[in-house]
């Protein structure tokens, strides 16, 4: 994805005349309009690559999160079992009225 044209290029390029050819003014007035064009394109991906390396940079210098690991052993299964052992504890007798 190499940009092949800049706005010089189009600037510069010369089309062969012809008798009947397309009007002069017309085609430079258009090309003056692309022109235009292409200069806010490389203004633009400028921008953006420069915003681009910001970002990567940040992200570089920020230091890697590490996953929350669950304590180690601990199933559902487990975890239901304390609650249950839990429950009986707290509420005794009442939790089966």
């Amino acid at each position: 994805m190499d940009i092949k044209l800049t706005s010089k290029m189009i600037l510069e390029k010369e089309f062969k005349k012809n008798f009947k050819g397309y009007n002069v003014e017309e085609v430079d007035s258009f090309l003056d309009e692309i022109i235009q064009d292409y200069e806010t394109f490389e203004k633009v991906v400028a921008q953006l690559r420069e915003e681009n390396k910001q970002l990567k940079e940040e992200i570089d210098s920020t230091p890697k999160r590490q996953p929350v690991a669950s304590a180690a052993g601990t199933t559902n299964f487990d975890i239901l079992k304390r609650l249950s052992n839990l429950e009986k504890h707290v509420f005794g007798s009442k939790l089966y009225e």
